[in-house]
């Protein structure tokens, strides 16, 4: 969202500045540099104490709540956060520990959509496109036509959906209906609703819907990667806009190609670029001392960064490293999320801390290490809607190693199927010897690292563009 709200602001003759983003203030987040102007807007909101109780079948909020919206102008982007303590000053984003949901998120991100509705409401200057990404944004859509759906500022806009992740639907049970003002019968709750998937009904009245790679557009129609939504795309694709362009369509995703840059990146040991990569050989060093492995062994270090998901196939890796070991390679992983899955991976860091590493925190700076100083990176997703490791990991000259699927079948060559036009490795199958398999082809072209096929695919990495403006 801050790559693309920032592309659009360079754009020649883009769209009218400025570009509003809407984000809750999250505990924890640091706000952007630049003079902050704070307002105090009032919201609609169903648990006000003069509001509309929970599952009541009430069809709009009475009660309204005071929420501050702090802004900076960072970027060429206007940024607004919606800070209201009760709803986002908590551990987690959408739930404890990023394991169990809040079991209040359809309040929590119904405020921050009406929040953000009435902020444009009151700014005045009529609105064009209302984007929104997943279900947590989805609320604005279905809120805007339930109450706002005259309103001559936000009323006419167009309204955009990006899913990012079909997995995660935001299933609201019917005596949570209320906390979103909605109830059955009220136009957009059926009225034999036994809940509400906020991700289904916002692909149902977004005039347009995408994902975020034109691979996983097309595996969304069927029902092995549809998540039970497969159906509801399907007739989108078949609601034709007045020009024939599909209602549900691929558009991969982007890069900030100033942010992810190994020749600026302060957190690496060496800069360096396409140009001139001989940095990249001290960054791999500092990344090998720093987790206690030799940096003069010449075998490969493979990196990996990710939440831990089953989507993610951390448990593919760790199935496989064992294997992956034996035939010399270091395995430095970094990861965040359920700390169940990373039990196996735990257990061989521990056994053999000379060739695997598992880093158990959120670090910036220890990642953008990862990135620039693996000699190959490693994503066996189950499924990818884009992903942007793959870009990052081309960029810093670390060829990755991907199953096919999604924006990962989009974004990387596979050097084998092509040689001398690859720019990584793939494999089909989402198992352990399937991704061994790929690993082997990559350590046989890479010889002790300097081999000249491997040279060339690293530049043929390093020289694609994924940034947004292109």
């Amino acid at each position: 969202v801050d790559a693309l709200a920032r592309a659009l602001g360079r754009i020649p003759d883009g769209p009218e500045a400025p570009i509003d983003v809407f984000l809750p203030l999250y505990r924890g987040m640091r706000l952007p540099d630049g003079e902050h102007v704070t307002r105090t807007i009032r919201v609609p909101d169903p648990l006000a104490p003069d509001g509309t109780a929970p599952g009541t079948a009430a069809h709009a909020p009475d009660g309204t709540t005071d929420v501050r919206i702090i802004e900076v102008v960072s970027h060429g982007y206007r940024l607004r956060l919606v800070d209201h303590p009760p709803a986002f000053d908590r551990a987690g984003y959408y739930g404890d520990n990023g394991v169990d949901d809040h079991p209040d998120n359809a309040w929590r991100f119904g405020l921050l959509c009406r929040a953000a509705l009435e902020t444009l409401r009151t700014d005045g200057r009529p609105v064009d496109v209302i984007h929104v990404h997943d279900w947590h944004a989805a609320p604005a859509i279905l809120l805007r036509d339930r109450f706002y759906a005259e309103d001559p500022v936000i009323g006419p806009a167009a309204t955009l959906l990006t899913i990012h992740n079909l997995a995660y639907h935001g299933w609201t049970p019917p005596d949570r209906l209320g906390e979103l003002g909605l109830a059955p019968g009220d136009g957009i709750v059926a009225a034999d609703a036994d809940g509400l998937d906020l991700l289904r009904a916002g692909i149902d009245r977004a005039e347009l819907v995408n994902t975020v790679s034109p691979g996983y557009a097309a595996e969304a129609l069927t029902p092995e990667y549809g998540m039970g939504l497969d159906d509801t795309l399907r007739r989108k694709v078949g609601r034709a806009t007045v020009d024939g362009t599909p209602r549900f369509l691929g558009i991969l995703n982007g890069l900030d190609t100033a942010l992810w840059n190994p020749a600026t990146d302060t957190a690496l040991a060496a800069t360096y670029g396409a140009a001139d990569a001989t940095g990249k050989a001290a960054c791999r060093s500092d990344l090998l001392l720093r987790h206690g492995m030799d940096p003069e062994d010449p075998r490969p270090v493979l990196g990996m960064i990710g939440r831990l998901d089953p989507q993610k196939g951390f448990d593919i890796l760790a199935d496989a490293a064992p294997d992956l070991v034996r035939l010399g390679a270091r395995i430095i992983v970094q990861r965040t999320g359920d700390a169940r899955i990373a039990d196996a991976l735990r257990r061989q860091a521990a056994a053999r801390p000379e060739s695997v590493a598992l880093v158990e925190r959120f670090d910036r700076r220890n990642a953008r290490r990862i990135y620039a100083g693996s000699d190959a990176f490693v994503m066996p997703s189950r499924f990818e809607p884009c992903g942007q490791g793959q870009m990052i990991a081309l960029r810093y000259g670390t060829p990755p190693i991907v199953r096919r699927t999604g924006g990962l079948g989009d974004t990387v060559i596979d050097e084998t199927e092509r040689p001398g036009e690859g720019t990584g490795f793939t494999f089909d199958e989402p198992t352990p010897e399937a991704l061994l398999g790929a690993c082997e082809r990559a350590f046989a072209l890479r010889g002790s690292g300097t081999a000249p096929a491997w040279c060339a695919m690293v530049d043929r990495g390093m020289a694609l563009d994924f940034g947004w403006e292109t």
